[in-house]
């Protein structure tokens, strides 16, 4: 009986010490929408998961826990130059090659490569799909915005997205349309958000963030959780640095909706609005 105890004991323990560490292998976290996301390591942080999508700990994403339907081990990856030579032995012995299934989407190549294509940071994207939709790919607005960054069918139509629940193809869309704000607002960031929310119209009818408080708590959201992943960093997040990557451009950006202040060793954005 006692023995029993005592192997039940070191078991609990054993998986309470395992619970209190960060997990440190490559892996995916499927989501209960379907969508996975890579990352080299995890750690718990009160109700959400951080997931360090690169291996030095400088990019990461924090998806609710209550999201994550499971985790397993990641892919291996494929050497190119073998499968090249596979399959150019194959066809020599003229064997049909079979196509590859279709890999279940990565968040964090889609977020990538769109932040890349339109020279924004992918933090603040990251930033703007968690606000919008949670990282579900099938979310579905009241209103009718659809996808991760929850895309008007109009909105959608005119970006060229024929298919809001593509991962690639909404991300690509909402991410144009940032930069799309952002250049029209002189780069400023606090004025995209809310027209991104909130729609041009609205910002220009009342020359900043609209009097809304849905707007104007989305946009403090966003701008939380974008300082939060700078400050992690130790990088500089002022809003020139974190909106645009293009280096030919450096506008002057207005200050009627925004302001920085220094935290820690980087430069944050303001949620102040006015």
């Amino acid at each position: 009986m006692k023995l029993r105890f005592l192997r039940h004991f070191v078991s609990g323990v054993t998986l309470l010490v395992m619970g209190a560490f960060p997990c440190l292998a490559g892996e995916v976290a499927v989501l209960k929408n379907g969508f996975a996301i890579k990352h080299e390591r995890r750690e718990i942080v009160g109700d959400l998961t951080r997931l360090y999508v690169s291996a030095d700990g400088a990019s990461f994403i924090d998806v609710p826990t209550a999201e994550i339907e499971h985790f397993e081990p990641a892919p291996v990856e494929p050497d190119p130059e073998a499968a090249a030579n596979s399959d150019k032995g194959a066809g020599a012995r003229g064997r049909a090659v079979a196509p590859s299934a279709r890999p279940t989407p990565n968040i964090a190549d889609v977020v990538n490569e769109a932040s890349g294509r339109y020279r924004l940071d992918p933090d603040l994207v990251n930033s703007v799909i968690k606000a919008e939709s949670g990282f579900n790919v099938r979310a579905v607005s009241p209103k009718g915005a659809q996808g991760l960054m929850q895309l008007m069918p109009g909105t959608a139509s005119q970006l060229g997205v024929p298919n809001a629940f593509d991962p690639a193809a909404n991300v690509d869309g909402g991410t144009k349309y940032l930069r799309e704000l952002l250049e029209r607002y002189n780069f400023d960031m606090v004025k995209a958000l809310a027209a991104y929310n909130a729609g041009p119209q609205r910002v220009e009818q009342y020359g900043g963030v609209p009097p809304y408080y849905e707007t104007r708590a989305y946009v403090a959201r966003i701008v939380k959780d974008f300082n939060k992943k700078k400050i992690a960093k130790g990088q500089s997040a002022g809003p020139q640095n974190a909106a645009a990557q293009n280096k030919g451009a450096q506008p002057k950006s207005r200050t009627t909706a925004k302001h920085t202040s220094k935290s820690g060793t980087g430069t944050t954005v303001a949620a102040t609005a006015r």
